[in-house]
């Protein structure tokens, strides 16, 4: 193959994957694409001659030095970057649901509590967990703490 057809094709085949990085992120693409550029920049620095093959190499260093630096700096605040970016913060979400069952509600453990798992408390299916060892499955139940969303119940024996 003619090296400026070898040249050109590898050029637009760069330019293409690391455009392809829009679509489907993750950095792959992107630096297949760099690697490419970076071997046409050395197919031409190898056979073309004096200024062309110095214009190349710096022009497609300073392209791509561009593309990073333009990618970094604007595709997170464009419409496209909005959308593609989490832009909530963790601080804002809850991990559990609030429930209205206090300590020394009674209730029955729907599985069999190992020594997680779920009871029926005020008429709720809500996950529990036991302050001992395992708790039969039917078995009668009683919350003794509530903390930051964790239900700890114990065995109820007759």
């Amino acid at each position: 193959m003619d090296p400026l057809t070898l040249y050109l094709t590898l050029l637009a085949s760069g330019f293409v994957l690391i455009g392809m990085e829009i679509f489907l992120p993750g950095g792959i693409l992107g630096f297949i694409g760099a690697v490419i550029w970076a071997v046409a920049g050395f197919i031409g620095w190898n056979n073309f001659t004096y200024p062309w093959n110095t214009i190349s190499a710096i022009g497609l260093f300073f392209i791509l030095a561009l593309t990073i630096y333009t990618w970094v700096r604007f595709f997170p605040k464009s419409r496209m970057g909005k959308k593609l970016t989490l832009n909530e913060s963790i601080n804002e979400s809850a991990s559990y649901s609030k429930t209205d069952v206090e300590v020394g509600d009674k209730g029955i453990a729907i599985t069999t509590l190992r020594p997680s798992g779920i009871a029926l408390i005020k008429e709720q299916r809500i996950d529990v967990i036991t302050n001992s060892s395992w708790i039969d499955k039917n078995s009668d139940i009683e919350v003794t703490e509530i903390h930051k969303g964790h239900i700890e119940v114990k065995e109820i024996k007759f």
